[in-house]
C-alpha cells in the first residue's frame, strides 16, 4: 500500500476518534475541539462563548497534533491548510451542520448557527500532501503552566468538619 495513502487514513482515522487536536501555527499550541467533516477537520471559534483561535484563521498553514484517546500518547502530526469558510456558504452550512451536532452546553441552544454566523469564525484544517510525522521523541514536549493569579483548594479549618456532623446528629434523632 502507498505510504501517502497509509499516512492519509492514519490522520483521518485518529483525527475523527480524538476529541481534541493540539494546533500549532504562529502562536502557541491550543487544545481544540472539532469535528471531521469531508476530509477536513472543522472548529469554530474567535466569537462570544466559543473557543479562542487566536490568529488561526489568518496564518493559511497550521500544524495538528492528535493524540491517542485510551493512552494520551502523540500517535499523529500533519501539517494543514487553514481555510477560512464564508458565512452562509454551501461549504459553510455543511461544516455548521457538523459542528452543532457536537457543540456541548451551548448558552443559546439552536440559535448558536445565527450567532457563529454573526460573531464567529468556522475555519477547515485540510491536511496537506507532506508525509505525516509519528516518531516522536521520549521525552515529554509539556511546556510549563502560564503564571497565573488563580489558587487551589486550602484545607478546610479543623473545626469545619465537628460542625458539619453536629448538625446530622441533631436531624437524627427521634
Amino acid at each position: 500500500m502507498n505510504a501517502e495513502l497509509l499516512g492519509r487514513a492514519l490522520v483521518e482515522e485518529a483525527t475523527k476518534k480524538s476529541a481534541l487536536i493540539w494546533v500549532t501555527g504562529t502562536g502557541p499550541c491550543r487544545a481544540l475541539w472539532h469535528v471531521w467533516h469531508e476530509g477536513a477537520a472543522c472548529l469554530v471559534g474567535d466569537g462570544p462563548g466559543e473557543q479562542p483561535l487566536p490568529g488561526l484563521p489568518d496564518q493559511g498553514r497550521a500544524t495538528v497534533t492528535v493524540r491517542s484517546k485510551d493512552k494520551g500518547g502523540r500517535l499523529v502530526e500533519w501539517d494543514a491548510k487553514v481555510v477560512e469558510l464564508a458565512p452562509g456558504s454551501a461549504a459553510w452550512q455543511a461544516a455548521v451542520a457538523e459542528l452543532k451536532g457536537k457543540r456541548l452546553n451551548a448558552p443559546d441552544g439552536e440559535a448558536m448557527v445565527e450567532r457563529w454566523a454573526r460573531e464567529c469564525r468556522v475555519v477547515r484544517l485540510e491536511p496537506l500532501p507532506e508525509p505525516v510525522r509519528t516518531d516522536f521523541p521520549a521525552e515529554s514536549l509539556a511546556a510549563p503552566p502560564p503564571a497565573t493569579s488563580a489558587t487551589t483548594r486550602v484545607p478546610l479549618p479543623a473545626g469545619v468538619p465537628r460542625l458539619l456532623l453536629r448538625g446530622r446528629r441533631r436531624r437524627r434523632t427521634p
